[in-house]
């Protein structure tokens, strides 16, 4: 089994980052393989609603010239995916913004392609705003089809600076538990 995990962060080793690594120490401990995606200050392209993906039926997007058909790739190999995200004015970054939009698009004019996978939202938040950024995750997988796994609060850490997340021990608990719960799913599907 295997997990993939998007950063949407522009900062590789902030902590959105921290938070899907510390989702991943149990899945890894349950023999789950992980693999990390930066996302996050790649130049990608929204969805242009052309539709060549309905027409094609190829698994693809038409847009070529950014990572995201290899990040849809890596969704459609994987059991179960993780996306994070720092709160930006209360919502997702334009880089996951755009993967949820083209993945969610071709996923369901290519035969629901991620139905019945396993979906983890992960936000970091200064301070507010990350409810409303994790619903955004949780839509996307909510119209796939997808499982989503709860966890022991809302899929948050609180911090500023890179690293301040790993001081809110309720995130850190709450990431722990999310890695656990995701991995006893897996296992059980």
């Amino acid at each position: 089994m295997k997990v993939v995990g998007f950063n949407g962060s522009p900062k590789k080793d902030g902590n959105t980052a921290a938070m899907i690594h510390m989702v991943f120490e149990p899945l890894e401990r349950a023999g789950i393989e992980t693999e990390f995606v930066q996302a996050g200050g790649t130049a990608v392209r929204g969805c242009r609603a052309c539709y060549q993906c309905a027409k094609n039926k190829n698994g693809t997007c038409v847009i070529t010239d950014d990572p995201v058909n290899q990040w849809i790739a890596k969704m459609a190999e994987a059991d179960g995916i993780i996306i994070g995200s720092p709160t930006y004015f209360a919502d997702v970054t334009t880089e996951i913004k755009a993967l949820i939009d083209r993945a969610g698009f071709v996923a369901r004019k290519n035969g629901h392609m991620f139905k019945r996978k396993v979906g983890a939202g992960v936000v970091a938040v200064r301070r507010a705003g990350s409810i409303h950024a994790l619903d955004t995750i949780n839509h996307f997988f909510l119209i796939g089809q997808m499982i989503i796994p709860g966890s022991s609060y809302w899929n948050l850490g609180v911090g500023g600076k890179p690293g301040d997340v790993a001081e809110d021990r309720e995130g850190v608990q709450t990431m722990t538990d999310l890695g656990e719960n995701m991995a006893w799913l897996l296992n059980h599907l």
